[in-house]
């Protein structure tokens, strides 16, 4: 027999922001049924089922993963659910409608060579406890030595579409051309049939056979040029994309501009006239100067940081919801739109901000959405393959000597103003420019955020401190 703990602590998986994540290497199927059992047995000390849902990603690895995962689960007498490839937030929604707790197989963005575990209990996302739970677990189980073949279900994906288009009575994108880039995003043989129940003309472009890692917090020049040249080819009104897993999105306008995320999320939140949000610290500054909410809440990075924050508006405020700058828009609360109610999905969603986008641009354009914003640019972008242990001196450093570390970096002439170390190390300064310092919860990665009066400074900046950033050394 296999100790749950044992087989994690040596397995070299952690948990970051989103899940468990690793090198596909890493993956066992002893590690899959590590996680799935503690998971499991987590979960049965809060609640009770006789289920559990799987789904997966387009990786080349995740399907093998859920296998495993299935093994897992049947050991300890569960029936099991494969949604099959479906975003994120599809199985959550179904897996929370049955009342029962699913895994997700992905590693969203980051590389194909990692990949990940979510972990959905019965009523969201895993909390922090949770994860504490999940990694300590003294529990048993069989080594793993066969898998088992995987019979899909469809009815998650068909919910997931039925979820948003039951919430308009009229086909409200006709005349509208709508790209999809598909690349090899978990939602991309399901988004076309959502933009086409509300009348859009949809062109589908750049399928890939091979696993595409975009990160939507940090969109490459290729795919901010392959939007510019789509919009203009195929003469689109807008174009949609998510990451991997489907649980953040991409908007670009008429001219082929990726809308930021937290912006987006920003516009969809004021459509949906939300009473309070709960946001990371890493978010537009437009959010609190737009003067649209009645309380904004900054967190720490991640969604479980967000959902967290969540009890502390319920009861309180009619309406709640989140958001990070990433564009995933964790809604809260129930809400009503056009007299249907739309429920509760506490996890990233990738469909709602650009649905309530495209709904408040229908008599105009997506360019037009930002015109009544305050002017604050953000613009992101990171260090890969940076050592882990080099982030933590430059982290500590920073905390001890804030002002010599932006004198490392170019940034001495800048008197600073304010220092927030909430989740990494943040400088306002005195010329209204931001400098957020953060290294990746579940990658050797170090991103840099920066906030400006326009996107060229904000662009300027990340692309000033990142270098230094790279060959900077402190003790």
């Amino acid at each position: 027999m296999l100790v749950s703990h044992e087989v994690i602590e040596h397995s070299n998986i952690a948990f970051g922001t989103s899940g468990a994540r690793g090198l596909v290497t890493d993956f066992t199927p002893d590690v899959c049924a590590a996680f799935t059992v503690s998971f499991i047995e987590t979960m049965r000390f809060s609640f009770t089922f006789d289920t559990i849902a799987f789904a997966i990603d387009n990786r080349p690895s995740s399907k093998a993963m859920a296998q495993a995962c299935t093994v897992a689960a049947q050991q300890l007498g569960l029936q099991v659910i494969y949604y099959g490839v479906i975003p994120t937030p599809a199985l959550a929604n179904q897996a929370m409608s049955l009342s029962i707790p699913s895994i997700m197989v992905t590693g969203s963005h980051i590389p194909f060579d990692r990949n990940g575990l979510k972990f959905y209990r019965p009523d969201g996302e895993i909390s922090k406890s949770d994860e504490s739970s999940i990694i300590n677990g003294q529990f048993t189980f069989e080594p793993l030595d066969t898998l088992v073949d995987l019979v899909e279900d469809k009815i998650a994906a068909t919910a997931y579409i039925t979820r948003y288009s039951n919430l308009f009575d009229t086909q409200w994108l006709k005349g509208k051309r709508v790209g999809i880039y598909q690349h090899s995003s978990a939602g991309r043989d399901i988004y076309p049939a959502l933009f086409e129940q509300l009348g859009a003309e949809v062109v589908l472009i750049g399928r890939s056979d091979t696993f595409v890692p975009i990160d939507t917090e940090a969109v490459s020049e290729a795919d901010s040029q392959k939007a510019i040249e789509w919009t203009e080819q195929y003469q689109l009104d807008a174009l949609f994309s998510t990451d991997g897993d489907g649980d953040r999105p991409m908007l670009a306008d008429e001219h082929g501009h990726w809308l930021r995320g937290d912006i987006l999320c920003l516009l969809c939140a004021q459509a949906l006239k939300i009473d309070a949000l709960a946001i990371p610290v890493s978010c537009n500054t437009a959010v609190e100067l737009s003067d649209s909410f009645n309380f904004v809440m900054r967190t720490k990075i991640g969604s479980p940081y967000v959902i967290a924050a969540f009890s502390s508006l319920h009861g309180i405020y009619d309406s709640y919801a989140g958001f990070e700058a990433n564009g995933g828009f964790l809604l809260g609360s129930d809400i009503s739109i056009n007299q249907q109610v739309l429920t509760a999905l506490p996890t990233r969603d990738a469909i709602l901000p650009v649905l309530m986008a495209l709904y408040m641009s229908q008599h105009s354009s997506v360019s037009a959405l930002t015109a009544n914003l305050p002017m604050r640019f953000t613009h992101s972008d990171r260090l890969t393959e940076f050592a882990i242990s080099k982030s933590q001196q430059i982290i500590d450093y920073g905390n001890k000597y804030p002002n010599k570390l932006l004198a490392l970096l170019g940034l001495g002439d800048d008197t600073l103003q304010h220092f927030n170390s909430v989740d990494g190390l943040r400088f306002t300064l005195t010329s209204g420019d931001v400098v957020h310092l953060r290294p990746s919860g579940n990658a050797p990665e170090f991103r840099c955020y920066t906030e400006s009066h326009t996107h060229e400074k904000a662009r300027e900046l990340v692309n000033h401190v990142l270098p230094l950033l790279a060959d900077i050394h402190v003790s």
